[in-house]
């Protein structure tokens, strides 16, 4: 996401930093730069000429050229109007209503059904009671997708088979989330083209009846600036509450995400992140700003923890480590906490200077699974006591595992390693002279 766009940014502000003495002529090609990014990463072009133009205006007023750190300052005012042009600050879904009613709308194949599962997760998670609804008639994979997403989160789904009036439908399946104490109702409706003046008047006849706490417009990010163009269909139509951003863990060069705000000045409120249903994250302007000029997402990784770990079970752990009792029970469990929250690659790249060095990598968490299936081919007792784990143990295992020994050997040194570590700190911890900050000294 947006790496193709990070790294000509970053080429773009070197030129600037490189230079022995910053010149308004040097300022301007900088701009130049990062305004070919801007287009190459399938910005409109009026709207990166306006970036660079507000851009500029800002970096002559605080005088840029006579700063003591120009690159840095450049770097800041850049990040300040990326903010502004996805919308300057999040945008919370309204959630209103007795039950809430949210109207999916949007081109066939943007991810609708999918995300209105995500959403319904989401929302479960936050404590509501979601009712999916299938509403798109004319595609009947569409409400066999969504029973099967609903059976999979544990969620409601309503659909009439026989029925092919959506606006009825839809009705009813109001009634009967009043009837069971839904508190929110998620339409899901068919994909439909713009110029398709009947499929629009159907979506404008729900919108009508139907007086939607929130219609969101969910567009596929990988089409780029058409998706733009479709958006400001739509909206003239709907004139809809919001976008939502489906895969954008793709090959996306993330002009839809830039341009959108700009042509129908409706927010940015979600993106889908990946395939599984925890993949959807609340739209951050300031966060996506900082992680396209690659200073990283601190606040959203431990977000993402925070949702994933267990209390508990950190709890537990902290009180191994304390003791240095860490054992591979104590490993796996530590493997799966981080699997559930999300890809491993994205999750470094929110770290701040680490998605640059990791982009060529190939990270994924199937890299655990070695790791996971040489632990489960131990014995229970052999996870808790790795200190037993012999010569004869370490075959067995490699050939239960389908790794080699070399590979058996590499995760026990690990372990010790983590042991290591954890002895170290505690001691340090304990020392009174580490506790008040001072240098060890022996007295004389």
């Amino acid at each position: 996401m947006f790496e193709n766009l990070q790294e000509k940014l970053e080429g773009a502000f070197k030129k600037l930093k490189g230079q022995g003495k910053i010149t308004e002529i040097n300022v301007a090609e900088t701009l130049k730069e990062i305004r070919r990014a801007l287009v190459d990463a399938d910005v409109n072009y009026k709207i990166a000429k306006d970036f660079t133009d507000n851009v500029k205006t800002k970096a002559m007023g605080l005088g840029v050229i006579n700063a003591i750190s120009p690159g840095q300052l450049m770097v800041k005012i850049v990040n300040d109007e990326l903010i502004n042009l996805m919308g300057g600050q999040k945008s919370d879904i309204n959630l209103s209503g007795n039950p809430t009613i949210i109207l999916m709308s949007g081109l066939q194949g943007s991810g609708k059904t999918t995300f209105s599962g995500k959403l319904a997760n989401y929302l479960k998670g936050k404590g509501k009671k979601p009712l999916l609804t299938a509403c798109d008639v004319y595609r009947p994979a569409a409400i066999n997708q969504l029973h099967v997403l609903g059976d999979q989160l544990g969620i409601p789904v309503y659909s009439e088979i026989e029925n092919k009036n959506p606006i009825e439908i839809a009705k009813n399946a109001i009634k009967q989330a009043k009837l069971n104490n839904n508190n929110v109702v998620i339409i899901d409706t068919a994909g439909r083209l713009a110029v398709d003046e009947e499929m629009m008047n159907e979506i404008s006849a729900l919108k009508k009846e139907l007086n939607p706490q929130e219609i969101l417009f969910v567009v596929d990010s990988m089409t780029g600036q058409d998706a733009v163009n479709t958006a400001k269909a739509f909206n003239d139509r709907l004139d809809f509450n919001g976008v939502v951003l489906t895969k954008l863990d793709g090959d996306t060069r993330g002009g839809a995400a830039l341009s959108i705000m700009s042509i129908v000045n409706k927010p940015i409120k979600f993106v889908g992140t990946g395939e599984k249903m925890d993949a959807i994250d609340v739209f951050y302007p300031e966060r996506m700003a900082q992680r396209i000029l690659g200073m990283g997402d601190i606040v959203s990784l431990v977000e993402k923890a925070q949702n994933a770990i267990d209390e508990v079970e950190a709890e537990r752990l902290a009180k191994k480590l304390k003791k240095s009792q860490f054992d591979f029970e104590d490993f796996l469990s530590q493997l799966a906490q981080i699997k559930k929250m999300g890809n491993i690659k994205d999750l470094l790249g929110m770290i701040p200077g680490v998605g640059k060095a990791v982009k060529d990598m190939d990270i994924s968490n199937e890299s655990f699974k070695h790791t996971e299936a040489m632990i489960q081919s131990m014995t229970p007792k052999e996870r808790k006591n790795p200190d037993m784990l012999d010569l004869k143990r370490k075959n067995r295992i490699a050939k239960g595992s389908g790794t080699t020994l070399q590979q058996v050997n590499q995760l026990c040194q690990q372990l010790n390693q983590m042991r290591t570590m954890m002895k170290q700190m505690n001691a340090m911890q304990n020392n009174p002279a580490m506790k008040k900050g001072m240098p060890f000294a022996k007295k004389r």
